[in-house]
């Protein structure tokens, strides 16, 4: 954000230009964002008040969306994952955002991905068995006139980094 590098940086790259102390404080954030602040700083190399600084500004400038705990879904009982691609019926495409939305919105979804190519969406979804996966793509999806067919992929275990 305090950068004169003239090279774009994203999306948001017209408005805020993020240099290698952003970006080193952003992947401490996303590794623990309840690292304390002072903490941050010392990883940074500048002082905290300049580290709160720079951590309000990358919020007011949407670069950090949010902070989210990150959930033992097992431990909660949901020990059946799957990635459902879905394909929307093409009188119903004009509709995408309220579409993934709608899906977003559904009990047991952790997330929703807009593709491009043959699919239109990637949904994960984390039950409790496989009969409540079963029963959650024949209530949500399979009855679903905007959705024209689905195809589940049971995911065997989740690899992040640091595994």
């Amino acid at each position: 954000m305090y950068s004169s590098d003239p090279r774009p940086q994203g999306p948001l790259s017209n408005q805020v230009r993020l240099d290698d102390t952003d970006r080193l404080i952003l992947k401490e954030l996303m590794s623990d964002a309840r690292i304390p602040n002072n903490v941050l700083a010392s990883k940074a190399g500048i002082a905290p008040s300049t580290c709160l600084g720079r951590v309000r500004a990358l919020r007011e400038a949407g670069i950090i969306r949010g902070f989210h705990a990150s959930v033992d879904l097992e431990a909660m009982g949901l020990l059946v994952y799957a990635l459902i691609s879905v394909r929307v019926n093409s009188q119903a495409r004009n509709k995408m955002l309220a579409i993934g939305q709608r899906l977003r919105a559904l009990p047991n979804v952790q997330s929703v991905f807009l593709l491009a190519g043959d699919q239109d969406f990637l949904v994960h979804v984390a039950c409790g068995t496989p009969k409540e996966l079963r029963d959650f793509i024949a209530a949500h999806l399979a009855s679903d006139p905007a959705i024209a067919n689905t195809q589940t992929n049971l995911v065997f275990d989740h690899l992040t980094p640091g595994d």
